[in-house]
Order: structure tokens, then C-alpha cells, then sequence
């Protein structure tokens, strides 16, 4: 008899599934969460160096390198892919003479003690390789309205090559890591971390956390930059740029537990491979200089960066425009980020239940 009622239960348990699907919008993992995970690729185009945050304000603020080097725009949105069409608002323009007149370069925007930072790169407008970090402030909720004030070089000890600038807190210190010549001895840039004594200043101990010395770190430059930070599963994971920007250039991984002495060298990991690179087959090419970032249900993260559709330049590949802003789903496997090396934009954002 007992087998008899297998149908019946097979029956109810479909109902069920279907019941707790269709019951499952405050976790959104439905079909309208999958679709808004759908990202409108490319963001924007000829933007490299994408920063997206989602403020408490509700809205997405996205801030990149125009290829111009000439001055830093935001733009506001309800959505990540509204970003495409959002009106880029000016808030700064470089100098025509001195220090912050050249190679504007790789803004972020974070919001620190009530007020907004932009932390980028700037040369002067005499030497535009004197590569140097600066800072703007704006106490605005909005960071497109309201005044931003020039704070001035946020002043690093090797004050050599600076640029790249981004900014962490964690169990209350806020941390800085950036980008600085890394070696007396090779011409390089590496990684640099401290603790910051002010959303402008840097405390005095300043170790350097990462150069290049894999085979992929060092193809056209010798480069480490452009660090992303994300705590996550007790880990603080850093994310790295490496080697020219054309179709070398690639995202490495390194991670430290959040209980370590993040200012102690030893404390970081680093794999010895990269984990997003240049994919023919998916005309992507030289990804890189990425930044981290959650998506509408306030879980699931999503990964922004830059690439390009062509692997062959002409000239200088800084000075070729066509980084495009792309934003994907960035997934987690036994506590690592897994980034989908082989995996489209589209494929990685189509498989979330994974």
C-alpha cells in the first residue's frame, strides 16, 4: 500500500518547490533577482580604471579614468546598468600649470567620516610622469552636488612613483594600499600598504606587500597596481593589476587573514598565477584595474573592470582609448573568489545558483 503513495508525494513535493520559489522575494534568488544580474555590457565605454560604490543612499556612484587625463566625472544610478546611461557630472578639472595638471588618472571614491574622498593620480602639468597621489573632499551626501576641496598629495615615504590609491577599514583602522616604486635595484612598481592617521595621511610604517616577479607580472613592464580590496569569510582579499596595459594585462590574488598584522609583509599570500586574464575566444583582452561592488539584493558580489575588444595596438596602449567598463558576478568557492576565467560576462551573471 505504502508504494501506492509515491505519486501523491512526488506531486506535493513539486508544489512544494514551486510554492517556496514563488515565497522566495524577500531572499531574491527568483527569477527577477537572476535578471537583474543581467549586466548591459560594456557599462561605459572608453572608461578605464572603473570604480563603482553603492552609497547608503541607495544609488550607485561610478567614477573612472577618461581617456582625456583631463578631469574626474561621477555618474548616479538606481542600477548598475543604469550606469550606462547615466549624465556624467564634471567635479574637477586639472590644473593648467603645476602639480595635478597631467595623466589624471585611476579615481575612487569612498566615503569616510561623513565625507566624500576621490583619491587619483595625478603628474604635473611640466613633468607628467611625476606620478603622484592626491586627494578632494566634498561633506555632500551627494557626491554629484555640493563643493569638492583639493586636500593636496596624500604624502607616501618612497614619494617616488604614487598612484592608485585605494582605502579599507577594518575592526575600526583604516588602511590604505597603493602603488609605489618597489625596489632599489629593478625598475618596478609594487604594492605598499599602511594604516591611515586621517583620510589623508598615512602613518609612518610602510611595507611593501607585493612586486612582480612571476613570468605574468612582468610582460612589457614590471608592474604590480591598481590593488581592490574585499573582506570576506576572514579574509582580506586584494586584487592586483600586472604588466603592460595592452593584452598582457592581468588580474592577480592575494589574500591575508583578518586577526593577521596586515602591515606585516609575512601576513600576505599571494598565488602564483593569475586569475583573470586575456580570452581570444571571448574577445576580451588585457582585463584589469577592477573594483568590487553589491548588487541590488545587497548580497551578491559583483566584480567592475576594464578591457578592451582587440588585442592589437598601435602605439603606446596607454594612450589608446578603447578600455571599456565591465561589470560581472563574482562568485565564492570554498571561501576563495572565483572569478570565471573561461566564463562570459553573461555566463557568470547566468549562474549565480552555483
Amino acid at each position: 500500500m505504502r508504494y501506492s503513495f509515491m505519486p501523491i508525494l512526488k506531486v506535493l513535493g513539486v508544489l512544494n518547490l514551486i510554492f517556496i520559489m514563488c515565497s522566495c522575494g524577500s531572499s531574491k534568488t527568483g527569477n527577477e533577482e537572476i535578471k537583474s544580474l543581467q549586466f548591459d555590457n560594456p557599462l561605459a565605454e572608453q572608461r578605464a580604471d572603473p570604480f563603482v560604490t553603492k552609497a547608503e543612499d541607495g544609488y550607485y556612484y561610478f567614477i573612472a579614468t577618461v581617456p582625456e587625463y583631463d578631469r574626474i566625472e561621477i555618474r548616479k544610478s538606481k542600477t548598475i546598468n543604469g550606469i550606462k546611461e547615466a549624465e556624467p557630472v564634471i567635479v574637477w578639472r586639472k590644473h593648467d600649470k603645476g602639480v595635478m595638471g597631467n595623466h589624471i588618472w585611476a579615481p575612487e571614491l569612498h566615503r569616510i567620516d561623513g565625507k566624500w574622498y576621490v583619491y587619483f593620480a595625478a603628474g604635473s602639468a611640466e613633468e607628467k610622469w611625476k606620478i603622484r597621489m592626491y586627494a578632494l573632499s566634498n561633506p555632500s551626501a551627494d557626491p554629484t552636488k555640493g563643493e569638492w576641496k583639493e586636500e593636496g598629495q596624500v604624502v607616501s615615504n618612497r614619494d617616488d612613483f604614487s598612484l592608485d590609491a585605494t582605502s579599507f577599514e577594518l575592526d575600526g583602522q583604516r588602511y590604505m594600499i597603493w602603488t609605489d616604486r618597489a625596489s632599489d635595484t629593478i625598475m618596478n612598481t609594487g604594492l605598499y600598504i599602511a594604516e591611515m592617521t586621517s583620510p589623508t595621511t598615512l602613518a609612518d610604517k610602510q611595507v611593501v606587500i607585493s612586486q612582480p616577479t612571476h613570468d605574468w607580472e612582468i610582460q612589457g613592464h614590471r608592474v604590480n597596481e591598481a590593488p581592490a580590496v574585499l573582506v570576506r569569510h576572514g579574509k582580506v582579499f586584494v586584487t592586483f593589476s600586472a604588466s603592460a596595459t595592452d593584452a598582457n594585462y592581468s588580474i592577480g590574488l592575494m589574500w591575508a587573514d583578518t586577526d593577521a598584522d596586515l602591515i606585516d609583509p609575512n601576513s600576505w599570500h599571494k598565488l602564483p598565477e593569475p586569475v583573470f586574464y586575456s580570452n581570444p575566444g571571448l574577445e576580451r583582452f588585457g582585463p584589469g584595474h577592477n573594483s568590487f561592488t553589491k548588487a541590488s539584493d545587497g548580497e551578491t558580489d559583483v566584480m567592475i573592470y576594464h578591457a578592451r575588444n582587440y588585442k592589437e595596438i598601435e602605439g603606446e596602449p596607454l594612450y589608446d582609448p578603447n578600455r571599456h567598463t565591465r561589470a560581472r558576478v563574482l562568485k565564492w568557492k570554498d571561501g576563495m573568489p572565483y572569478f570565471g576565467q573561461e566564463l562570459s560576462d553573461k555566463e557568470m551573471s547566468m549562474t549565480i545558483e552555483n
